[in-house]
Order: C-alpha cells, then sequence, then structure tokens
C-alpha cells in the first residue's frame, strides 16, 4: 500500500490568533496602568500666556495642594519644617539651586507666600512656577 504525499493536507502557515490575543491583552494592560503611573502629586494648575520649558526632570519640586497639605518631592512635609526639609534636600545638588513650585489654582495666595519664606529662608533664591499652557480660548 503506498501513501500518496501529494494528497495530504499540511499547512506551514503559523496560526496567529493567540498571538493577536495576547497582544490585545498586553495592550489593554499597558492602557490602564500608564496613566496610573503619572509622576507627582495632582494639583490644578494655573494657566498662563507666556511660558517656558522647564526641564524634563528637575531636581527639586514643591507642591502646594488645594487643601493646604505640601509636598517636597512627593514626600508631605509640613510648613514648619518645610526649610529643612528643602536644606536637605540641596545637600547632594551641584550647580545652580532652582526650586520648582506647583500649586493649585485654587489655593489661597497667603499659603503660597509662607512657602515663599520657608524656601527663602533655606537659602534657595531661583524659584520656577509650574503652570499649564493657556490657549485661546480660556
Amino acid at each position: 500500500m503506498a501513501i500518496d504525499i501529494e494528497s495530504t493536507d499540511v499547512k506551514s502557515e503559523p496560526n496567529v490568533v493567540p498571538l493577536c490575543d495576547v497582544l490585545l491583552v498586553l495592550l489593554i494592560i499597558f492602557m490602564v496602568v500608564t496613566p496610573l503611573i503619572h509622576k507627582g502629586i495632582d494639583v490644578r494648575l494655573p494657566a498662563a500666556i507666556n511660558t517656558i520649558n522647564m526641564p524634563e526632570n528637575p531636581d527639586v519640586v514643591l507642591t502646594l495642594k488645594r487643601d493646604g497639605r505640601i509636598f517636597l518631592n512627593g514626600e508631605e512635609v509640613t510648613l514648619d519644617k518645610l526649610t529643612e526639609a528643602v536644606e536637605e534636600a540641596f545637600i547632594d545638588k551641584t550647580g545652580e539651586r532652582k526650586i520648582y513650585i506647583k500649586a493649585d489654582a485654587e489655593l489661597e495666595y497667603g499659603a503660597i507666600v509662607q512657602a515663599f519664606e520657608k524656601i527663602k529662608d533655606a537659602g534657595i533664591d531661583i524659584m520656577g512656577i509650574i503652570t499649564e499652557i493657556k490657549t485661546k480660548e480660556e
């Protein structure tokens, strides 16, 4: 009995359906996880027209939330200990001693001034204020 080799249907094509399933699951995972990786403390920043680009990874960022909480590089500090915390943040930093401030748009002005005074007491003279870029429609 002879077997006819030409009559057997052998497919040499890979099955890509499982690969597509895995890729779609990975895409969904990345779409869900990426917004959660957002770096920093969430605040509603004020908008300004005349802005300059800040560095991608600033050394020291002070965040002032609307509820009065203060964060220095992501760690919560009190207003009383802000001067010491800023001094410690700049201990191992070389070059220009510059701090970037992210203050909520609805934060009262007096809280911002108090934070500025504590930063000045720490010996920091250069402060940058982080804002959103204002569009013409606003």
